[in-house]
């Protein structure tokens, strides 16, 4: 399902009317996957647990092979290295996303912040940022917070 890097770039930065339905749900996963990365980046040292936690995540959305989960997360791991915003990200799942697909994302994000059993500053700030992007109101955000800390056993930072 997934094609060379340059094609997904490619798919990712083209008109949406241009896209096949493939490219669109394609540019969508690279989307959520790179926010998932992102929270994964934002603590130094992040380790085995976040990379399952964004694999897991991955896996419950979207519905791809073990290879192409891999795949998708390398691309994501890719894009993320060259990120400055997450503008382009926010505003293509604003757009395609239900309110409800964009609470369970911020969930999803926290549950990838959860998953050393540690929630460090700056992951805090970067879910807290995409949130915002996403016109997540704050009571979503703190119940997808709260839903995720109590999925890891209440641990972590508050």
């Amino acid at each position: 399902m997934l094609r060379t890097l340059k094609e997904l770039f490619d798919a990712f930065t083209a008109p949406a009317a241009g896209q096949s339905l493939a490219q669109r749900a394609q540019t969508q996963q690279l989307a959520v996957a790179v926010l998932l990365v992102e929270v994964m980046r934002a603590e130094p040292g992040s380790g085995p647990a976040e990379r399952a936690a964004v694999l897991t995540a991955l896996r419950r959305k979207f519905d791809l092979a073990d290879d192409e989960l891999e795949r998708l997360l390398e691309l994501a791991q890719a894009e993320a290295q060259a990120l400055y915003d997450y503008h382009r990200f926010t505003s293509l799942l604003n757009e395609r996303f239900t309110q409800p697909q964009k609470v369970a994302l911020v969930e999803a994000l926290w549950t990838v912040a959860y998953a050393d059993l540690h929630v460090a500053a700056h992951e805090n700030h970067a879910i807290l940022k995409i949130a915002e992007l996403l016109h997540v109101t704050h009571g979503e955000y703190i119940a997808a917070k709260l839903h995720a800390k109590q999925a890891a056993g209440g641990a972590g930072a508050a």
